[in-house]
């Protein structure tokens, strides 16, 4: 059975191009177009699309809003076409958390570096988020305020180091509530020692970091590197958006930037993120790197670059993505004495780069998203 796709944009000539790139994959097919927000969310009503395609600006009911609309009436996997600037970077980062699981340049040209490869990326992403079941942002809500308390309880486990165990719970959503529904789970600490923690993701990344980093506390005692397949425009805006609702600090990592405890570095969009030095001497390198490396920033070359600046000490934190990027640098943390966890499939967007590293045995333990910052604090404890 093939997937069905409802495309929206107010361009036909849109319309008709992503149509037709989806209807070459003989496994998708269009099953109606919409010019506007509105009509995509009664089309979405009474058609039931396995994916939409999603433009941002448009008459009527703008992107941003029939994402919300949908996603409260009949939620759907959603992917969203954007442009490169920085105002469409915000847009975007507010359709994400709105609901939508992914996004794509809305230049062909700025997918990927040749034509084929662009129409094999766009129908690859739609193919990925239709597996996806979705749910409604009251989930979203539950998560945050979950994570406020989570934040709470690992600022006072700062303050209280005798204790070496917490008692938390894996989420289990309902589709009758789409609320979060807690089931007991003991995490232990592993007695090890970090200087630095580290997160890849790509797919899903943007909520699925938020989630994570806004329920660690003000003082905690790791420097932490960002790798978020992601294009330039866009880290600069949402290294920003997070440092605004995280109780951490985060930004746009920039090189020479001395890597401090307390601090969240994001590897800017088409560049690669190394670090060089130990102690109070660290310090985070950008550079171009080799066009031949399929992602910019790549997690593998991150990792890497820890691997053998920190060695054991390095905790590291795979999420959600698609492809493979962080098994190879994921390897070499390991090979170091590193310890090395994933996103388990049942809350990923696409459970790719995750199980990358689950089934090359690399990871030592599979997370649910909302308990990862949890999970992280119990080593703190």
């Amino acid at each position: 059975m093939s997937i069905k796709v409802l495309v929206v944009d107010d361009s036909s000539f849109f319309r008709r191009r992503v149509s037709e790139i989806i209807n070459q994959d003989p496994m998708l097919e269009v099953i109606d177009t919409a010019k506007n927000g509105r009509e995509a969310v009664e089309m979405t009503q009474r058609l039931k699309p396995d994916v939409i395609t999603m433009d941002i600006e448009m008459p009527v009911l703008d992107g941003i809003s029939a994402v919300r609309e949908i996603m409260a009436s009949t939620p759907t996997p959603i992917l969203m076409f954007s442009s490169l600037t920085h105002q469409g970077a915000t847009a975007t980062l507010e359709a994400l958390e709105a609901g939508a699981l992914d996004f794509l340049p809305k230049k062909f040209e700025d997918i990927a570096r040749d034509k084929e490869e662009a129409i094999h990326t766009l129908q690859q992403r739609v193919k990925a988020i239709a597996r996806r079941r979705v749910f409604s942002p009251r989930a979203t809500t539950n998560l945050r305020s979950s994570a406020s308390a989570s934040s709470a309880a690992a600022s006072e486990a700062l303050r209280k180091p005798e204790l070496n165990t917490r008692t938390v719970s894996p989420s289990v959503r309902t589709t009758a509530t789409n609320e979060v529904r807690s089931a007991p789970v003991k995490f232990k600490r592993t007695g090890k020692s970090y200087d630095i923690l580290t997160i890849g993701t790509s797919t899903g990344g943007p909520v699925a970091l938020q989630t994570v980093l806004t329920a660690l506390p003000a003082n905690f005692p790791l420097p932490i590197l960002l790798i978020q397949h992601m294009p330039a425009t866009f880290t600069a805006a949402f290294a920003a958006r997070l440092n605004s609702l995280c109780k951490i600090k985060v930004k746009e990592a920039q090189d020479g930037d001395p890597i401090v405890k307390g601090q969240a570095y994001l590897a800017p969009g088409g560049k690669q993120m190394l670090v060089e030095g130990r102690g109070a001497s660290a310090r985070i390198r950008i550079i171009d790197g080799n066009d031949k490396v399929n992602y910019k920033p790549c997690v593998d070359i991150t990792f890497a670059s820890l691997a053998k600046l920190y060695q054991s000490k390095v905790l590291a934190v795979v999420l959600t993505g698609m492809g493979a990027d962080g098994r190879d640098g994921g390897r070499m943390l390991k090979n170091m004495g590193a310890t090395i966890w994933a996103q388990d499939e049942k809350t990923c967007v696409v459970y790719g780069m995750p199980q990358a590293v689950t089934k090359e045995g690399i990871s030592s333990e599979s997370l649910p998203l909302d308990k990862v910052a949890q999970r992280i604090m119990t080593e703190f404890s």
